[in-house]
């Protein structure tokens, strides 16, 4: 199995920063893709952005510009760096991996807590 433990979510005022960040843990035979995913009280949750082994990131739309995800193979561990900040950021910020493990023939999701990031003035 995986484990994802996740860090550095808070509260912040608009146009602050914060740095998530996430480390995964186990029996990992490869990690493929990873990445951020959010969910905010009354809503689905909503992919962030993710990053495939070769660094390519794909962003939402809402994040474009202000968010930056990347990753540590060597850690296995994701970070997501988010500038500038406004209130609809506020979410419970999840992590996620796609990977495969030591005992599996395939590769399969494996998701963290949850961290929660509030963004109030």
């Amino acid at each position: 199995q995986v484990q994802l433990v996740e860090s550095g979510g808070g509260l912040v005022q608009p146009g602050g920063s914060l740095r998530l960040s996430c480390a995964a843990s186990g029996s990992i035979f490869r990690i493929d893709r990873m990445g951020w995913y959010r969910q905010a009280p009354g809503k689905q949750r909503e992919m962030v952005a993710t990053i495939d082994l070769g660094g390519s990131a794909n962003y939402a739309d809402s994040v474009k510009g202000r968010f930056t995800i990347s990753r540590d193979n060597a850690k296995s561990t994701v970070y997501l760096q988010m500038n500038d900040l406004k209130l609809d950021d506020t979410a419970v910020y999840y992590c996620n991996t796609r990977a495969l493990t030591t005992t599996a023939w395939s590769a399969s999701d494996y998701w963290g807590q949850g961290t929660q990031v509030t963004v109030s003035s």
